[in-house]
């Protein structure tokens, strides 16, 4: 997109982004002697009154509130073509988006970020403004003498709350929007934004953003439950406010649980990064029979044909089959058969989703005299261990209920084969208060002489 030298009184120096419906661009105002960004409306959209009155109403929502954390509007008006203009504080830091393409980001400062971004944001909401496009490119970082200052920008999609009530049109980046946000016609408020804060906060923590599968544990379990909250799918279980998450996370900054350990119940994350990609379909390894598992349930085996499950037909929509990881419960390395199923594989380690399913993975560390780190399910009612025995294995079922929703529990088995050269561990997340731990078992099938080629 071209644009004069000069605009007004602002000498135009260079392009520093670009999105879908403008440019920006670094310029300077010689008279105050300061650099500015200038954002300009795209010229295929400068002819469309809604985009123009969007744009136009993007810099009264700047204009109108007032934070330390907010990009300021300094200035309107039009180009010799009659394309809009706004003129803004410019933040020399770049955003947020450049600094995750360097990984993670240290637990103390994310949490400092999130906690400016989500005080910025109370201001928004308290001058009845809901954002509604969160995400790293709309983050910037301004240098001072004091530090990098966290700046809140783009305000295109921005709504006044009293009109957030009925949208009909899906507006936003998908990743970091709350389930809510999604559907069209149903009405959303703060806590939309709240979503979005704890998905950048997530992001920041782990280095990928929202929905991809994470590597390694990254924070405490105090701030993972306080960024789980945000995160709730339901509305009414996350933190009511934006000033509210603010507080969580000023408080885990103020406090001593950033220096703690991350319990094992973080490993339960792992798996969806341990476990092979979910395939495009649900590849069976043949229909199961009544002779071996109750009517209505499907087989399905990881890729080397090593290891099969059936599981009932309603949980079998998802799968990933192509081998494990063993370190994720802290057995040594050495990638294994393995596969996990379920309704839903996005979702299935958060303890509170109703998304059942199974995690079948074989280890050759896993022979007794080494045991699995088991997750720490805090929150659920432990049963007492018991021994079991399924075909030439011998083992241990371990069972926490009522985790999460009242219908929730998790059991964690491990199964050593009769020979003692390598092992099963098997997890079962069930969801509807039925306890089906012995027939999924039942249906457990391990090919040694295959265990043995890996």
């Amino acid at each position: 997109m071209s644009i004069p030298p000069q605009v007004g009184r602002y000498r135009i120096a260079h392009p520093v982004g670009a999105g879908a419906f403008a440019t920006v661009w670094l310029a300077y105002d010689d008279e105050l002697r300061s650099p500015v960004a200038v954002k300009v409306l795209a010229d295929n959209w400068s002819q469309r009154a809604d985009i123009r009155g969007r744009f136009r109403q993007e810099a009264r929502f700047m204009r109108q509130v007032d934070s330390d954390h907010l990009v300021r509007v300094l200035d309107i008006g039009e180009l010799p073509d009659g394309r809009p203009y706004l003129v803004m504080t410019y933040a020399a830091g770049g955003t947020l988006a450049d600094r995750l393409t360097g990984g993670p980001i240290p637990v103390r400062a994310a949490l400092r970020i999130a906690a400016d971004i989500a005080r910025a944001v109370a201001v928004l909401h308290d001058s009845g403004v809901l954002h509604r496009d969160l995400k790293p490119s709309n983050v910037l970082f301004d240098p001072t003498p004091a530090g990098d200052r966290v700046l809140v920008a783009d305000l295109g999609l921005a709504k006044t709350l009293a009109h957030a009530s009925g949208f009909t049109v899906v507006a936003g980046t998908p990743a970091y929007m709350a389930p809510e946000q999604l559907v069209p016609g149903r009405g959303i408020d703060v806590r939309a934004d709240v979503y979005a804060i704890g998905a950048l906060t997530q992001h920041m923590l782990t280095g990928v953003p929202p929905g991809q599968p994470v590597a390694a544990a990254r924070a405490p379990a105090a701030v993972e439950r306080v960024v789980r909250r945000a995160l709730h799918r339901d509305p009414d279980r996350r933190w009511p406010t934006a000033a509210a998450y603010a507080s969580a996370l000023e408080g885990l900054l103020a406090g001593r649980q950033l220096t703690a350990r991350p319990p094992p119940r973080r490993r339960l994350r792992r798996f969806l990064a341990a476990v092979g990609a979910v395939a495009a379909t649900l590849v069976m390894a043949g229909s199961a029979t009544a002779a071996t598992a109750p009517h209505g349930w499907i087989r399905v085996g990881d890729t080397t044909g090593a290891v099969s499950v059936a599981v009932p037909g309603g949980w079998a929509r998802q799968l990933r089959d192509g081998g494990w990881d063993p370190t994720v419960i802290g057995l040594a390395e050495g990638r294994g058969p393995g596969l996990l199923v379920g309704t839903d594989l996005t979702v299935w380690s958060d303890v509170d989703s109703a998304t059942p399913g199974v995690f079948v993975g074989v280890s050759r560390a896993l022979r007794g005299a080494e045991q699995p780190a088991l997750p720490d399910h805090s929150g659920c009612t432990p049963a007492a261990a018991r021994a079991v025995t399924v075909a030439t294995f011998s083992g241990t079922v371990r069972h926490w209920a009522r985790c999460g929703g009242a219908q929730t529990s998790f059991s964690e088995v491990t199964l050593v084969a009769a020979a003692a050269t390598f092992a099963v561990y098997v997890q079962v997340k069930q969801t509807d208060g039925l306890d089906r731990t012995d027939e999924i078992l039942g249906t457990l099938r391990v090919d040694a002489s295959m265990v043995a080629q890996r």
